[in-house]
């Protein structure tokens, strides 16, 4: 009986065709240039990085709405020791939240939900500050604990820097209040100085010798 399946077996047999080599270059026809692609993350160092769901209290619907769903950040900039949360969507990486992590901040367990958080924060996600009530879900106990944690550490922290900062600044303005009293004492020394010598200058000149200047009696004839 006839098979009705094809017989491939002469195009297995047959050898396969190399492709030839002409030596012929073509040029591609847009040239693209490497781009360096900046995240605005280059001058700080990463505290904390977790995965979670951002949601946003809507006071004009009176419900939280979803701001999305990627990893949270505390970023530490380099030289200024300034922190901020940032969070940005899994697949567009949009931000969903950016803001610095200012003293005053606190955050606190969302009720009846051991595995959320929430705080207020002046929000500049969408491009300009806005005063934001927000509320982050976890997928575990452990890392909702671990970054309240880390957030109040941010705070504490940052609020060292800004006693230290009134430190620094006060130690400059004693400094500088120093460095004016000696500027006056100086000149105060400098003023009397001059003064002494004017004073012995004044007793050193001879009094005028006033016997030539009398009249002398006429000669009567």
């Amino acid at each position: 009986m006839a098979s009705t399946e094809p017989d491939h077996r002469e195009e297995e047999d047959a050898p396969a065709a190399e492709d030839e080599d002409t030596g012929a270059q073509i040029a591609p026809i847009v040239k693209l240039d490497e781009v360096a692609v900046s995240t605005g993350e280059e001058d700080e160092d990463p505290i904390l990085d977790i995965k979670a769901k951002l949601y946003r209290f809507d006071k004009d619907g009176n419900q939280w709405k979803e701001r999305g769903a990627g990893t949270v950040k505390f970023l530490k900039h380099k030289e200024t020791g300034k922190v901020r949360l940032v969070m940005r969507q899994s697949k567009t990486l949009k931000i969903c939240a950016n803001h610095l992590v200012l003293p005053n901040m606190t955050v606190q367990e969302h009720a009846g939900n051991e595995k959320s958080c929430v705080w207020h924060a002046t929000d500049f996600a969408e491009g300009e500050l806005k005063k934001e009530l927000f509320c982050i879900r976890f997928g575990s106990i452990e890392n909702c604990k671990t970054f309240m944690g880390t957030f109040e550490e941010v705070a504490e922290s940052q609020k060292k820097n800004e006693e230290n900062k009134d430190a620094t600044a006060t130690a400059g303005l004693l400094e500088k209040l120093s460095v004016e009293e000696k500027r006056n004492e100086v000149k105060k020394g400098k003023e009397a100085t001059a003064a002494d010598s004017e004073e012995k200058e004044t007793k050193c000149v001879a009094p005028k010798d006033d016997s030539d200047a009398e009249t002398k009696p006429e000669k009567k004839d």
